[in-house]
This record gives C-alpha cells, sequence and structure tokens, in this order.
C-alpha cells in the first residue's frame, strides 16, 4: 500500500474495515461508523441514539465505566464520538504505538457493553445538561437542525428533534439499551477505519485478532425515509428568547447523493450553495445590499451537517439573520437568486472560483488524519465510497455551468419550508 493509500476488506462477521496507510505522521487514528443515527428512533424515544451513545463510554466486558476514554487520554490520545442523523461514530487518535489498545477498546464494546440503571440515569442527566447548554441556553442553539426538519419532513424519523425532548430521554430503560444494541450495534452494520503510521499486513492481523471472533448476528432492516417533496411551501416558527436578531432558514430537498450515480447533482448543489452564501454579484449579502436591505451570517450548504453526510433525503440550507421585521426577506431574496441563476446560469470566471475554493476547503478538511479517518468511515458507510475524500475536488472542477443553472431550476422549481426565529424579547 503507497503513501496515503486506502483499501477495504471484509471479515466473516460482515465488519467491513477500511485501512488508509499514512506514514509521515507518527499518529493513528481509529474509527467505528454504525449505520444508526437519529433517523432510527422509534416514535416517543427522540434522542435516544445520541444518548446511547454516551452510553457506549459506560464500560464494556473487560472495560470498567469511564475508563475508555482515560485509557486513550493516558496513552497521549483523545477520543470522541458524534450522533448524526443516519449514523454514530466512535473515534480516537494517538501514538502510533498505541494501535492494538484502542483496538481492544472498540473491539471490546462491540462485542460486550455494559448497560446498567445507574448509569442510564446519569447519562440521561449528562444529555439534558448538553442540550441546555447548546440549545436552551445559547443564542440560536440547534439553529437549524432542531427545528427546520420539522417543517421540510412529515415522517417521524426525518422530522424529529434528533437531540430529544426531556420526557422522552427520560422513559428509557436498560433493556431498551441491551435491545438497541442488539438491533444496530452488529459487525455487519459497522465500518472500522484505520489510519495513519500503520504497516498494513501487521494491521490486518490486529483487526482480526480483535474483532474477528466478534458473533456475526443481522441488524434491524433501515428505517423508510421516503417520502415525497411538499407541494407547497410550509412556515414554522420558533421563539429564542436569546436571539438578539430575528433569523430565518430555508429548507429545499436535496437530491440524495446515493440516488445520484456519477454525484454531479449533488455537486452541483455545493457549488450553488457556495454562490448564494457569497460575496460576490450572485450572493445573498449582494442581492439584500441592491435591495436596500441587510442580511448578517449567511450560510448555505448541503446537509445539516455538511455534504455527503446523509442518506436520501437530504436537505439543502440556507440561513441568515437580518434586523428587519420580514421574515420573508430571505425567501424573496433566494428565489430572486435561483431564478436568475436558472436563467442565465453562473459565468465560467465566478464557477471556477467556486469550485476552486471549494477544492480547496475540501483538501485541507481532509488532510488532517482524524477528519479524514471519519470521513472515510462514514463515506464508506453512507455511499459505499471512501473515495469521496480524494475525488471529490477533482469532480467539482470538472462541472460546467449548466450543471449550476440545472442545480437552480431544481430548487427553484421546488416548494421550500420556512423557518423563522423570533427573539423572545419585543424586537419584531
Amino acid at each position: 500500500m503507497s503513501s496515503d493509500a486506502f483499501f477495504r476488506y471484509d471479515l466473516p462477521n460482515g465488519l467491513r474495515v477500511v485501512l488508509c496507510h499514512r506514514p509521515l505522521t507518527p499518529l493513528t487514528a481509529v474509527s467505528v461508523h454504525y449505520g444508526v443515527g437519529f433517523r432510527s428512533e422509534p416514535a416517543g424515544r427522540g434522542g435516544f441514539a445520541h444518548l446511547f451513545e454516551h452510553l457506549m463510554f459506560q464500560g464494556s466486558a473487560n472495560v470498567a465505566r469511564s475508563e475508555h476514554i482515560r485509557i486513550v487520554q493516558s496513552s497521549g490520545g483523545a477520543a470522541n464520538a458524534s450522533t448524526r442523523q443516519d449514523y454514530t461514530e466512535y473515534y480516537q487518535i494517538a501514538p502510533a504505538s498505541a494501535l492494538e489498545r484502542l483496538l481492544f477498546l472498540e473491539a471490546d464494546r462491540m462485542r460486550a457493553p455494559r448497560f446498567t440503571e445507574e448509569a442510564l440515569a446519569t447519562q440521561t442527566a449528562v444529555v439534558k445538561e448538553e442540550i441546555r447548554l447548546h440549545v436552551h441556553d445559547r443564542p440560536y442553539g440547534g439553529f437549524p437542525w432542531t427545528v427546520l426538519p420539522a417543517a421540510l419532513y412529515r415522517k417521524f424519523s426525518n422530522a424529529h428533534n434528533g437531540y430529544g425532548e426531556f420526557s422522552d430521554l427520560g422513559q428509557a430503560t436498560a433493556d431498551d439499551c441491551a435491545a438497541f444494541f442488539d438491533a444496530y450495534y452488529t459487525p455487519c452494520n459497522a465500518v472500522l477505519t484505520i489510519a495513519g503510521a500503520i504497516d498494513p499486513e501487521h494491521t490486518r492481523a490486529l483487526v482480526a485478532r480483535h474483532f474477528g471472533d466478534i458473533p456475526p448476528r443481522p441488524a434491524a432492516a433501515p428505517q423508510d425515509l421516503a417520502e415525497p417533496r411538499p407541494a407547497e411551501t410550509v412556515h414554522h416558527e420558533h421563539t429564542d428568547r436569546h436571539a438578539p436578531l430575528p433569523a430565518t432558514a430555508l429548507g429545499h430537498r436535496l437530491p440524495g447523493a446515493a440516488t445520484d450515480p456519477g454525484r454531479d447533482g449533488y455537486l452541483s448543489h455545493m457549488v450553488l450553495a457556495h454562490v448564494l452564501a457569497g460575496d460576490g454579484p450572485l450572493g445573498l449579502r449582494h442581492r439584500a445590499h441592491a435591495a436596500g436591505a441587510r442580511l448578517t451570517a449567511v450560510a448555505a450548504q448541503c446537509g445539516f451537517f455538511g455534504p455527503f453526510d446523509a442518506r436520501d433525503p437530504d436537505t439543502f440550507v440556507i440561513t441568515a439573520r437580518h434586523p428587519e421585521r420580514s421574515h420573508q426577506l430571505l425567501p424573496v431574496l433566494t428565489r430572486g437568486a435561483l431564478d436568475a441563476l436558472a436563467a442565465d446560469g453562473t459565468p465560467r470566471s465566478e464557477l471556477a472560483d467556486a469550485t476552486g475554493r471549494l477544492a480547496a476547503r475540501w483538501r485541507r478538511t481532509h488532510d488532517n488524519l482524524l477528519a479524514r479517518t471519519r470521513a472515510l468511515g462514514a463515506y464508506q458507510l453512507l455511499h459505499d465510497d471512501p473515495a469521496l475524500v480524494d475525488t471529490v475536488p477533482e469532480r467539482l472542477r470538472a462541472l460546467a455551468p449548466e450543471a449550476i443553472r440545472g442545480a437552480a431550476a431544481d430548487l427553484a422549481g421546488s416548494a421550500p419550508a420556512l423557518l423563522t426565529v423570533r427573539p423572545g424579547k419585543a424586537l419584531v
């Protein structure tokens, strides 16, 4: 395996493995991605996937409660986890000499985690405090990903708040945890990724030693997430007592990357988002200024958490804050920009600038060892294409102006969800 090359293979129990050789670093990163996230939760259990992520650090057959992170840190490394719409990831980075220790820790909890009522009660309290800190007590907390889905989608899986409501979080039992583990935390529903200063053959032997004897078992059938695009705009309002200014979010249904084999459609929407959020003449800030209005904190992107980070359906998100009273400012300006781009397209000079900047940003992001490891695992799990970490920049540069025109026409012809945030004080 050459420098920075990667390859994947499967263990007999169904575990998918991705190895990436990056010898010019003294570090090794390990991640495990499971195909379970917010959208796997049943009604009445909102936030359970994230709560379960916390519980996976509360001990396993050979590791005491809360010892996982301590062991990694004592090895000179760091560990964490994250729950997204369609996956939960566990990741750590440490000196290369600690590789087998990292693999042992991940294998032990894949094989036999411990669930107790005491740990569940403790972590439920921790998650509630996290929600208070990051959502309830922070200006624009959770905006827009905790509240916009309810306006754009109808199925509970797609529409509910993935952070969870306090009333739902308090309903889980240790038996629920064991059942959730049995359903989703199976080898065949997981991807193990190892990157850094590794010897490929030795690493394969370590993977077989620690993960090879984990018994295979089937995973629960994935949720049926399919639903039609909304026929008309749906408007939801949200009051934020900490927000200093009104804010607006628009959500459009996005063609899913998995249902777009060439991925040109998805990539074109990435470029469109960059153009709309940029400072150029086609951007929303410029259009607002020309109309005698003002937008601040303008952002646009594919996916609530970034591009290629979810299965279909995915979401094209635009957000902005504005001192003006009208919450129709962003929708009107966006529709005008989309109509103009659909009709006239993007000048080649601006397209080249946009794709160049996006490609450079993509490369910078994935040059980081831990970020690259996490992306390889996520793209393998969601899209069966870990090579996206390297191929996206060239695919972006190959896009023609007609592709961006098509993306603009696609959004202009669809009904968005409109979310307005009103400050708790009487500012509007």
